[in-house]
């Protein structure tokens, strides 16, 4: 199976398209890997700018996790009084290793949202935010880039050469988002006092602002 299979508008449309595809691939929360496979299989041969794609690939994706962090920052405004007394600690948690905690999510290729979501609802700095999102997607465009322009797809190809049909390769995507979504789910229902007291006492001091 080839690459044009699974995604029908392959890349030969040039950056716009990349674009588009990266930015909503991006928005849609725990789903990256259309954009992915759309960077790398771009990236190929010498049709389309390197430093170009891993820009355009870096910013659109960032802007569509600002997006998503902006959502969540105001979607602390739905919680409950129970709910955000609950999640007090956790905040101060990722308040103070947001930048790094961003940042390393950005740069590699996990459900970054698990990240983002959370600094969003503890309303973390959105210039801190974006900052360290936007470097982590430069490191994670410019290794996907570099990789896939001189190794080729071939780490990649394995993978798909005995698929027929796409549709399990879809449903996969869905399953693993809706995962991902009850796990945020489940976050914000643990009892972040009782965990936070155990492995970071400081985050209970409600004089804490970090």
């Amino acid at each position: 199976m080839e690459f044009s299979d699974i995604f029908p508008f392959a890349p030969d449309d040039g950056y716009l398209i990349l674009a588009l595809v990266n930015f909503f691939g991006s928005l849609i929360p725990f789903v990256p890997l259309p954009g992915f496979l759309f960077l790398a299989t771009m990236s190929v041969g010498n049709q389309y700018d390197l430093h170009v794609l891993a820009l355009i690939s870096a910013i659109t994706a960032t802007v569509a996790k600002q997006i998503i962090f902006f959502i969540s920052f105001g979607g602390r405004k739905i919680m409950n009084a129970k709910t955000r007394k609950r999640m007090r600690p956790f905040e101060r948690l990722v308040k103070r290793y947001g930048a790094a905690a961003a940042f390393v999510a950005a740069a590699t290729p996990m459900p970054d949202d698990i990240i983002f979501v959370p600094l969003g609802l503890a309303k973390y700095n959105p210039k801190r935010f974006f900052i360290a999102t936007l470097a982590g997607k430069l490191v994670l465009s410019y290794v996907i880039v570099f990789i896939s322009h001189y190794v080729g797809l071939s780490f990649i190809e394995p993978f798909l050469e005995n698929v027929d049909d796409t549709t399990p390769i879809y449903i996969g995507i869905a399953i693993f988002g809706a995962v991902m979504t009850a796990v945020i789910v489940l976050l914000l229902k643990l009892d972040w006092e009782r965990i936070m007291g155990k492995f970071a006492p400081w985050t209970l001091d409600e004089n804490n602002k970090d």
